[in-house]
C-alpha cells in the first residue's frame, strides 16, 4: 500500500520541502501535488499526480515534456479516480496561466529583427494549440512591436480571416509595418498552396494601403517557417 502524506517524514512532503528548499528542487509530480492539493484515502496526491503524468506517456511525451497537459481534456483528467471537476479545472487553469506567463510582455520595446524572434515570441503559445489562430503584431518604423492582435481563432484545419481585419489595427494606431502569424494544429510548419497564396494577396493589398507585410509565419510544434523566405528559395 502506497504510503500515506502525512506518514512522510517532512521534508519529503510537497508544501514543506517547497518551503524548505524552494520550488526549482520538486519533482514534476510533487508540484502537481501541490496544485491537486489532497489525494484519497488509497493514494496520496503525489500518487495521483504520477498518474496524470503517465498520460505523458501514452502521448509518447518525453518524461520532462510537460505541454501535453494543456492538451488534455476536463474529461481525460476526470478518467483517474481521485481527480473531480474541481481538481481538473484547477489544472486546466494552471496550464492556461503557465501560456499566459510565456507571452511577451509588449511593453519591454521588443525589436523584430528575424523571422526567429517572431517564433520564440509566439511559439510556447501556439505550438500546442488544436484550434487554427492568426494573430498580427504590428509594428514602428523601427521594428519595435506596438501590439500583437489575434484577429481569427479557427477550426482545427482552417481559421476564417477577413482581410481589413488585418490591417485595421496597424491604420488606425498610424504604424507602417505588420507581420501576420499563425499556427498549424498538425505540428508542421510547411506552407500550404493557399498559405502562399492568401500572402501573396495580403502583400498586394498592404502596398496599396502603404503598409509594408514584413512576413507571415507559420508556427508548428516546436518549428516555424517564414512564408517569404520560402516563397524567395522557390523562386531559385
Amino acid at each position: 500500500m502506497p504510503m500515506k502524506m502525512k506518514e512522510l517524514p517532512i521534508s519529503e512532503r510537497p508544501y514543506e520541502k517547497l518551503e524548505m528548499y524552494g520550488e526549482s528542487i520538486l519533482s514534476n509530480a510533487e508540484l502537481l501535488a501541490i496544485i491537486i492539493k489532497s489525494g484519497t484515502k488509497e493514494e496520496s496526491s503525489v500518487t495521483l499526480a504520477q498518474k496524470i503524468l503517465s498520460l505523458g506517456k501514452e502521448k509518447n511525451c518525453k518524461e520532462d515534456n510537460l505541454t501535453f497537459l494543456q492538451e488534455l481534456s476536463l474529461t481525460e483528467l476526470m478518467k483517474i479516480n481521485g481527480i473531480g471537476k474541481v481538481k481538473a479545472i484547477q489544472l486546466k487553469a494552471v496550464c492556461e496561466l503557465a501560456k499566459r506567463i510565456s507571452k511577451p510582455i509588449e511593453t519591454l520595446k521588443i525589436k523584430i529583427k528575424t523571422p526567429e524572434d517572431v517564433a520564440k515570441h509566439v511559439m510556447n503559445e501556439l505550438k500546442t494549440e488544436k484550434r487554427e489562430i492568426v494573430k498580427v503584431i504590428v509594428l514602428n518604423s523601427q521594428n519595435v512591436i506596438i501590439k500583437i492582435q489575434t484577429i481569427s481563432l479557427g477550426g482545427t484545419n482552417s481559421a476564417s480571416i477577413d482581410p481589413k481585419d488585418i490591417f485595421m489595427e496597424a491604420l488606425k494606431r498610424g504604424m507602417p509595418k505588420i507581420i501576420m502569424v499563425h499556427n498549424h494544429p498538425s505540428g508542421d510548419a510547411t506552407p500550404s498552396k493557399q498559405d502562399c497564396d492568401f500572402t501573396k494577396k495580403i502583400d498586394r493589398a498592404a502596398e496599396i494601403l502603404g503598409i509594408q507585410l514584413l512576413d507571415h509565419i507559420i508556427i508548428g510544434y516546436n518549428q516555424y517557417t517564414s512564408i517569404k523566405s520560402y516563397l524567395y528559395k522557390r523562386k531559385d
